[in-house]
């Protein structure tokens, strides 16, 4: 405790406890700048642990939906700092190895989740899952945008912290 405070004093803290290993199927992998790993230098996670963190819900149109679908999971930013992982840009990486660059700010300045489930169903690939990075579109008219559109990424299965 004495330690925690004087840490906080000074600016800095101590080094963060390293992320629990996953018990089941690897479902999303974060590589890069990761600062507290699981599996060599890199995080994994299965479901049981995306489903552990913190959940946010959100209606929201998308240019991939006819109508407005509720999307479920953990903000982008709590999984990121689950590892502790920084930087200034994430490359998002889905099964069929297509990728997007997001800038680490949208992060912060924005809603993201890691959605795993579509109007309260787990997703299966064919339906874009089973995990899919979105941005609440419909909170802010500058989201509805083809800048903010590309940068979804279905099908996700890695993040590169860079």
């Amino acid at each position: 405790m004495l330690a925690a405070a004087f840490a906080s004093l000074a600016g800095w803290s101590a080094p963060a406890s390293a992320l629990d290993a996953p018990l089941g199927k690897v479902v999303l992998t974060l590589t890069g700048r990761v600062l507290s790993p699981n599996f060599g230098a890199r995080a994994d996670f299965d479901m049981a642990m995306l489903e552990h963190l913190p959940q946010t819900s959100f209606v929201t149109r998308t240019p991939w939906y006819a109508q407005a679908r509720r999307f479920t999971g953990p903000l982008l930013r709590d999984v990121l700092a689950a590892a502790s992982a920084r930087g200034s840009q994430l490359r998002a990486i889905a099964l069929n190895d297509y990728w997007v660059d997001i800038p680490y700010d949208d992060v912060a300045r924005h809603d993201v989740i890691v959605a795993r489930l579509l109007d309260e169903r787990p997703m299966a690939v064919r339906d874009k899952g089973p995990l899919f990075v979105i941005y609440p579109f419909d909170s802010d008219e500058t989201l509805r945008s083809p800048v903010y559109y590309s940068r979804s990424a279905w099908q996700l299965r890695t993040i590169e912290v860079r």
